[in-house]
């Protein structure tokens, strides 16, 4: 008949126990039917700090071995002497707090809400101190090609400071990309010059009424170079756009056609920008980012006006010229060295968001910048606005609203 036996490690060296003087073991060991192999169970540590190993076998005894063999089911006590390290595994509970992740994604998902909110807070506040001092600079100094030159040269400065410094990686343009950027910078200057002409014509309110017309010259162009039909539900928000601003066009105080055409000529050129830019840019300048591109776009439209410039208008911005025009020069330089820092401020923001966000989400944004932007110019200014011409310009607004929403409708395809 077999007996259950239970022998130590020969690595650790321990004296002789005593048989028991009772005749029932204190601690049984589970009684299960053990196989006939000898096996070991390792417990390699307990709530990490490590333990000798205990081996349990079923082997009959032997008469060679030094030790007496204990009672039948009994344990024998760990050893308090150091040994040598296991090579068993160790299993260590470590606890990871799930409300440590949660509380990281919150906090950087609040994090982006600021930063995002802040940009959106940048871009209406450089738009509405761009419209007011360019303006202010305009009303007196009535040369919108010198006035937009210097917004360009301004922002060569900038951007030559931005790389110049490493604020933002230099590209390497390649020749072929600066012959697809070209077209984007000419009608650049031409959707910028044409705005200035129209705000050192009419109200500033009426300007931006207008300029709400983009959608309708954005759907036209896209359909007749890109191909794209518009749906049902785009036409029909272009309905109350070309109302309304036909209603305050009629009732605008400070109306002339000059600047009538301007601000429609500017609404042309800047969604010809981005017609061309969807049309040439996709396959040749996919690694140009939004910034990049925007900041080549700058540079290049300084060197294109700039011939222009003194061909139309001559040498008039500087500090004599003023003088005899009877202007504060000091004034004059600062208002328009501030219009040119807005100018180009709001243009970078409005990049760095649309990077963050859709292009739906930007339209939309685009929208209500251009109503703050009509407000504080009507409250600074201290625009003359009748009821009717109030109606229009919110007319024309909701229709950009709603423009901006149903572009999100896909049409089903079949």
């Amino acid at each position: 008949m077999q007996s259950s036996s239970f022998t130590l490690s020969h690595s650790i060296s321990l004296p002789k126990l005593r048989k028991p003087s009772i005749p029932t073991p204190l601690y049984r060991f589970n009684p299960i039917s053990l196989p006939s192999s000898s096996k070991s169970i390792n417990f390699a540590s307990i709530n990490g700090r490590r333990l000798p190993s205990v081996s349990c076998s079923s082997s009959s005894p032997s008469s060679s071995s030094p030790l007496p063999p204990p009672v039948s089911g009994w344990i024998s006590p760990p050893s308090l002497l150091p040994q040598r390290e296991s090579d068993g595994f160790e299993v260590r509970a470590t606890s990871v707090p799930e409300s440590a992740d949660e509380s990281a994604v919150k906090s950087k998902a609040f994090k982006d809400t600021m930063v995002l909110g802040s940009l959106f807070g940048l871009w209406y506040l450089f738009n509405i101190y761009f419209n007011i001092y360019n303006k202010q600079v305009l009303k007196v100094f009535p040369y919108p090609v010198t006035i937009t030159l210097a917004q360009f040269a301004v922002g060569t400065v900038l951007v030559t400071l931005m790389w110049t410094l490493n604020l933002y990686k230099r590209p390497k343009i390649s020749t072929s990309q600066l012959v697809a950027i070209l077209p984007l910078a000419m009608v650049h200057v031409l959707g910028n010059l044409f705005t200035n002409m129209s705000l050192g014509k009419v109200a500033v309110s009426f300007t931006h009424t207008i300029k709400a017309m983009e959608p309708f010259f954005s759907v036209v162009l896209s359909a007749m170079f890109l191909g794209e039909v518009p749906s049902l539900w785009v036409v029909s928000s272009l309905i109350p756009i070309v109302g309304g601003v036909g209603l305050a066009s009629m009732t605008e105080a400070s109306f002339n056609w000059a600047g009538f055409w301007s601000a429609m000529a500017s609404n042309l050129t800047n969604q010809s920008r981005n017609v061309l830019s969807k049309k040439f840019m996709v396959k040749k300048e996919e690694s140009l980012d939004n910034i990049t591109l925007f900041s080549v776009i700058t540079i290049m439209s300084f060197f294109l006006l700039a011939p222009a410039t003194f061909f139309m208008e001559g040498v008039k911005f500087t500090p004599s010229y003023l003088q005899a025009a009877g202007l504060n020069v000091k004034q004059v330089y600062t208002r328009s060295l501030l219009a040119a820092l807005c100018f180009h401020a709001y243009q970078q923001v409005s990049y760095m968001i649309l990077q963050r966000v859709s292009p739906v989400t930007h339209s939309v944004g685009n929208c209500v910048k251009r109503v703050v932007v009509i407000v504080t110019s009507v409250l600074f200014f201290r625009t003359p606005v009748s009821p009717i011409n109030s109606l229009g310009t919110g007319v024309a607004l909701a229709g950009v609203f709603l423009y901006s929403r149903v572009k999100r409708i896909k049409p089903k395809t079949a």
